[in-house]
């Protein structure tokens, strides 16, 4: 236990009396005056046995006892008897000895020991003493200044009826369980009282409190004093309680028998709040069990959600700003700020943003009027101290946010005390030697300093943690030392606080300021919005501890007047511009009108990847390797797309009359050349009868009505996919449909999340009267509405996908494709066996084929391709995302393959899409024909 010097006292504010604390073998003169007072005045009451006064006299017991002194005498006192070791040293236990609940006393003592247990005895104030009441109150408050300074949680106490109200306004309570009794004689009926030095804030009065709290100040500064860690009496913390653990319902059961208490239930409104949040809360998180806090200084309590609950809601706004993972690094950090007047304000930010899971406050001062230009707090807190109307105003923001309050502000006797345990320290005090000890300090524990002094938003930081040879203040007070800085005036100040503060950095108003400290001003002026930017700023200094690329020592202005300056109006909004996509008109020539209806087939981002000759015999059909993406893996997405313009051609030769064989890849000399079609004097009815459709061929995103096919048509589009040797795979059920739907949206969520195939992608959008809409997707094809279309404009952006990325996250990126793929009546793969460029050019034609059978069946067709369509082997599909996507990658491709029941030497060509659909409102775009068609020669055909 820690004893009391001789000497530490307080002033009674009521009664102006003088209060001491003494211990008998340090103030043996006091301890007989006080003997002979408790005597004297037990002595008329006929009970003058009860104090043993041989059994104490030698002090041994007594390991604190406080006189109250009117000038030279005494005029009453107190003492602690103990600490209690066990039930048998408890002079109560003798007083009860014949009382049937003496075993629970007994066992309540035994149990409470441990924590450090007194007993109070010998309270006495001198008859008929003018300030006879204010003495018995200070008294009392000695019985909660002995708990802290003794460094005991519990005490106990017999006395008689009449002192309830006394004992009850300094936290004591009477003991439930055991019945009232007579002692010490036949006269007085007694009881047993208890106080927990936990809930003194809770169990006395609001003025005792307020008593204490300015007392406990007097006591921590008399030189005979040992101060404490914390404020001793915890004006500033509320009381949670857990429904239904021990004591719990008893407190809330009088709380709400309390007129004078607020209780607020509003705990329904949370979990349902709890229960909508997404991600969805893990069960252990809803089935917390919820708390009461009871606020003493508001006189309310409130019904809240379980610590983790509270937390997890209360910060969910937060997110993505500061991720969970995030949130979880900095719950364990612990900050302490010293300087309560700006640090006001950056205390309640930290608390506000989740920042820690720890705060150590630390003033000295109390409120007063000319700081509520500054301090967010009000006129019914004046003359509280500064941390502990922080401290308040935090609880009443998170009631299960850890809080130690420093009262006696910081200095060399505790500051490395202060120090211990925390992992950041912000400075904002006012005495420059402060300033100086607290970055020494911190240079010895290793801790970073953050610092922020308003004038034009100076942050500064000092990584102590990571260099703690650096010099405090960058050096720029080299040479200083604290004690050289200690008791200056404000104006002998202002020469250091120039060097600090760099004179060059100053705005012109502060700097005129400082000429005129004491003379139009009393002190360097500060404005209550700085002092909240700052708070942000340390807010945001702390945040970036926790990220990459860090915080390093240095100093940054954030100067919003110089910012306000260079106010200009926004760029102009990117508006969709209705500028008309004509298509070019088809060529009178029947032969060049073959290589105008290849330029007419799908590619994948409307690449056209391709090139065409026409020569005397024959269209050759050539790749474009300048159009190949990532995601053409081995180019089978442009040799897809020319065998979809192979099949025009063919088509278009029959309608002509002209038709002849067609070659896939015939010169392997010739890397680019995909096929050729011979011109003949042939046709195909079958191929023939598909020309109309096929010039008017066009993608259609509508969303669509869910409505079942036609088995006509389903068996339509399997016969068109057989007639160019592949297959079809039709997914035509709701559930399926569903599936399928998650699948590609999950692919598109990881091509938005991969750095290059987002950059692709977004080069592949068109915007009208922005972009040229020859190639690439015109935005207006997208079939989007106003908010997708302002989504999108977010999803263009690099920096916000790599965020995403690194969160895992943006499930809404495939938004746009789960719904409209759950509109469709069924989606279609077209498939092929191998995967050489050759099957692919088969696979092309079957997907114009089966594109054509489609539309003609009144469906309107969409490419759903995933990103992995091309990549049929692990390999491939490493090449298309980062390694931390490849596995969710591989496991999309495994279900869609299953989900369509491919077989092993399966491969996709391409999926779509059908709908039931209105029409679509744009066609694509394509390039001028003449860019496409080289000539070699002049075309005669025999007749």
């Amino acid at each position: 236990m820690r004893r009391v010097g001789f000497g530490s006292s307080f002033v009674d504010r009521p009664s102006g009396l003088d209060i001491v604390g003494h211990h008998p073998a340090e103030a043996p003169e006091q301890w007989r005056r006080y003997l002979d007072g408790v005597t004297a005045r037990y002595r008329e009451f006929g009970v003058e046995d009860v104090v043993r006064r041989e059994e104490i006299a030698d002090g041994r017991t007594t390991p604190l006892f406080w006189t109250a002194h009117d000038g030279d005498r005494i005029v009453g006192g107190i003492r602690c008897h103990g600490p209690l070791l066990v039930a048998a040293q408890a002079v109560a236990v003798e007083e009860l000895e014949t009382h049937p609940d003496l075993p629970s006393l007994q066992a309540t003592l035994d149990a409470c020991a441990p924590a450090g247990l007194l007993e109070f005895k010998g309270m006495w104030v001198e008859r008929d003493h003018p300030r006879q009441r204010a003495v018995s109150a200070a008294l009392a408050r000695c019985q909660a200044h002995s708990l802290h300074w003794l460094d005991a949680r519990f005490a106990v106490c017999t006395a008689a009826a009449h002192a309830a109200p006394s004992l009850a306004s300094s936290g004591g309570r009477p003991d439930p369980r055991i019945e009232p009794f007579r002692y010490p004689d036949e006269r007085y009926e007694s009881r047993v009282f208890w106080w927990d030095r936990d809930r003194l804030p809770f169990d006395a009065s609001p003025d005792q409190l307020e008593l204490m709290t300015g007392e406990a100040e007097q006591l921590q500064r008399t030189p005979a004093g040992t101060p404490p860690p914390a404020a001793p009496v915890e004006t500033w913390r509320p009381l949670v309680l857990v429904e239904g653990a021990d004591g719990a319902d008893d407190r809330l059961a009088a709380l709400r028998a309390d007129p004078g208490v607020t209780v607020t239930d509003r705990l329904d409104r949370q979990r349902e709040e709890l229960r909508k949040l997404r991600p969805a809360c893990p069960p252990e998180l809803l089935e917390e069990p919820p708390r009461w806090v009871y606020y003493p200084w508001r006189r309310t309590a409130v019904r809240l959600l379980g610590p983790q609950g509270f937390r997890r809601l209360r910060l969910d706004r937060n997110r993505n700003k500061i991720t969970l993972e995030e949130q979880e690094q900095l719950q364990t950090r612990s900050i302490g700020v010293v300087g309560l007047s700006v640090g006001h304000a950056i205390a309640h930010t930290l608390a506000l943003e989740g920042l820690c899971g720890h705060l150590a406050l630390a003033d000295f001062d109390h409120l007063e009027l000319s700081n509520l230009n500054r301090i967010p707090a009000t006129v019914l807190d004046l003359d509280i101290h500064k941390a502990v109307i922080a401290a308040r105003r935090v609880a009443e923001l998170d009631p299960y946010l850890d809080v130690s309050v420093w009262t006696e502000g910081i200095g060399t006797g505790n500051l490395d005390a202060f120090c211990e345990g925390l992992d950041i320290l912000v400075e904002e005090c006012d005495s420059l030697d402060v300033k100086l000890m607290v970055r020494e300090a911190a240079r010895r524990h290793r801790l970073p300093v953050l610092m922020e002094t308003s004038d034009r938003g100076l942050l500064d930081v000092e990584r102590f943690d990571l260099d703690p040879t650096r010099q405090v203040f960058h050096g720029l007070l080299d040479g200083v030392s604290a004690e050289q800085l200690r008791g200056l005036s404000t104006r002998a100040k202002a020469p250091y606080a120039l060097r600090l503060l760099e004179a060059d950095g100053l705005s012109a108003r502060m700097a005129a300021s400082m000429a005129e400290i004491d003379e139009t001003v009393t002190t360097w002026p500060q404005l209550g919005g700085d002092v909240t930017l700052g708070a942000a700023t340390i807010a945001a200094a702390v945040r970036r501890t926790v990220r990459e690329p860090g915080l390093a020592s240095g100093r940054q202005r954030i100067d919003l007047d110089e910012a306000l300056g260079g106010i200009a109006e926004p760029d102009p909004p990117k508006h969709l511009v209705d500028v008309r996509v004509e298509r070019e008109p088809l060529p009178d020539d029947p032969l060049t009108a073959l290589a105008h209806a290849a330029h007419l087939a799908p590619s994948g981002g409307n690449a056209q990847p391709w090139r065409f000759v026409l020569d005397g015999e024959r269209l050759r059909l050539h790749r474009e390797p300048r159009a190949s993406v990532t995601m053409d893996v081995a180019h089978r997405g442009s040799y897809l797309a020319l065998g979809a313009a192979l099949a025009n051609a063919r088509i278009a030769a029959s309608a002509a009359g002209v038709l002849g064989e067609a070659r896939v890849l015939p010169d392997p000399g010739d890397p680019d050349l995909a096929a050729t079609l011979e011109l003949g004097r042939g046709t195909d009815l079958d191929l023939a009868g598909l020309h109309d459709a096929m010039l008017t061929r066009h993608t259609n995103r509508q969303p669509g009505t869910p409505t079942a096919l036609d088995p006509s048509d389903r068996t339509a589009l399997a016969e068109a996919a057989e007639r160019e040797g592949c297959g079809l795979r039709l997914l035509d059920e709701a559930d399926t449909i569903t599936r399928c739907a998650e699948l590609l949206a999950e692919s598109d969520r990881l091509r938005y999340l991969s750095p290059w195939l987002h950059a692709e992608m977004m080069r592949e959008v068109r915007w009208p009267g922005h972009d040229d809409l020859a190639r690439g997707i015109d935005v207006r094809t997208l079939e989007l509405d106003a908010t997708e279309l302002a989504k999108l404009d977010v999803a263009r952006r690099g920096d916000v996908m790599r965020h995403l990325a690194d969160w895992d996250a943006g499930t809404a990126l495939g938004e746009v494709t789960r719904d409209r793929v759950g509109t469709s009546s069924a989606v279609a793969a077209v498939t092929i066996r191998g995967d050489d460029p050759a099957s692919y050019v088969r696979g092309g034609a079957a997907v114009e084929r089966v594109w054509i059978a489609a539309e003609q069946a009144g469906l309107a067709v969409q490419p759903v391709s995933p990103i992995f369509l091309y990549a049929t082997n692990e390999d491939e599909r490493a090449e298309l995302v980062p390694d931390r996507f490849l596995d969710p990658l591989t496991a999309v491709a495994r279900r869609l393959r299953a989900l369509l029941a491919l077989e092993e030497d399966e491969q996709f060509a391409l999926l779509l899409r059908l709908s039931h659909a209105p029409a679509a409102t744009t066609p694509s775009g394509r390039r001028p024909f003449s860019e496409v068609i080289e000539r070699t020669g002049v075309v005669e055909l025999a007749t």
